[in-house]
C-alpha cells in the first residue's frame, strides 16, 4: 500500500478550517481536518455540476458563468468543454494556496484550464462576485463547501441562506441557473431555493459515472 505524502498546508480566511495537499501514487486528496473535501479519484459529481449547466443552457450564446471554488478544477474543465468559444468563465477562489497547487504538485491534473482565455480568476469570496452587478451571469456554480452546512467555513453559510440565495437570484439573468453541490440531502435547502423564487429540480450525481458515492445537485432556475 502506497502511504500518503503531505504537500502543503493552507488557512481558510476568517475562521475556516486548515487544508491539507495529500497525494498517494497519482491519487490526490484535500482534507479539512479528518473529512475529505475532495478526491481526484472521484470527479463525477464535479463534473455533473457544470454538465447540468450546459445542458439547461445548451443554445444560449455569450454564456457568462460563475464558478465558487476551484477545488481540484474538474468543473472549470468541464465547464470549458460545455460551454462555447464565446463564454466567460470567472472562477472564484478564497483560498490562495488552491490555485498554486493546481499550477504546482497538480499540474498535470490541471491541464492549463486555468490559461484558457475564457477563464478569469477572482481571488476572494465568491458572494463579492454575486452581489457585485445584478443581471450579470446566465450559470451560477456553487462547490465552496461541503453542502449549505458551511463545514470549512462559517461564513459559507451565509451564501446558502435566504438573503445570500436572493443575492444569487438577483445575480442571474432570466432564464439562468444556479448549480450547487452538497455531499447529502437537505429538505430546508431545497426549500428556502423555492422560498427564493427559483423552480427547484434535486439531481442525485454519483462519484464516478454510475457508480461511487451519491451526492446532491440542486438545479435552480430563475
Amino acid at each position: 500500500m502506497i502511504a500518503w505524502v503531505e504537500l502543503g498546508k493552507a488557512m481558510v480566511p476568517g475562521d475556516g478550517a486548515e487544508l491539507r495537499l495529500l497525494q498517494r501514487g497519482g491519487e490526490f486528496s484535500i482534507m479539512a481536518g479528518p473529512i475529505a473535501l475532495m478526491n481526484s479519484r472521484m470527479s463525477g459529481s464535479e463534473i455533473a455540476l457544470a454538465e447540468l449547466a450546459c445542458e439547461r443552457l445548451r443554445g444560449r450564446k455569450n454564456c457568462r458563468v460563475l464558478i465558487g471554488g476551484y477545488g481540484m478544477g474538474f468543473t472549470l474543465r468541464a465547464a470549458l468543454a460545455g460551454f462555447g468559444a464565446d463564454a466567460k468563465i470567472v472562477v472564484a477562489e478564497i483560498v490562495p494556496a488552491i490555485l498554486e497547487w493546481a499550477r504546482g504538485p497538480m499540474a498535470a491534473l490541471t491541464e492549463g484550464c486555468l490559461d484558457d482565455p475564457r477563464v478569469s480568476i477572482h481571488d476572494g469570496d465568491v458572494g463579492a462576485c454575486i452581489r457585485a452587478e445584478p443581471g450579470r451571469f446566465d450559470a451560477i456554480l456553487l462547490d465552496v463547501d461541503n453542502g449549505p452546512d458551511g463545514l470549512s467555513r462559517s461564513d459559507n453559510e451565509r451564501l446558502y441562506n435566504r438573503g445570500g440565495l436572493e443575492a444569487a437570484r438577483k445575480a442571474l439573468k432570466s432564464k439562468g441557473v444556479l448549480v450547487v453541490w452538497s455531499a447529502a440531502a437537505d429538505r430546508a435547502f431545497t426549500a428556502r431555493l423555492g422560498y427564493a423564487g427559483f423552480k427547484v429540480e434535486e439531481v442525485t450525481a454519483r462519484a464516478h459515472k454510475g457508480r461511487g458515492g451519491r451526492y446532491t445537485i440542486w438545479v435552480a432556475t430563475k
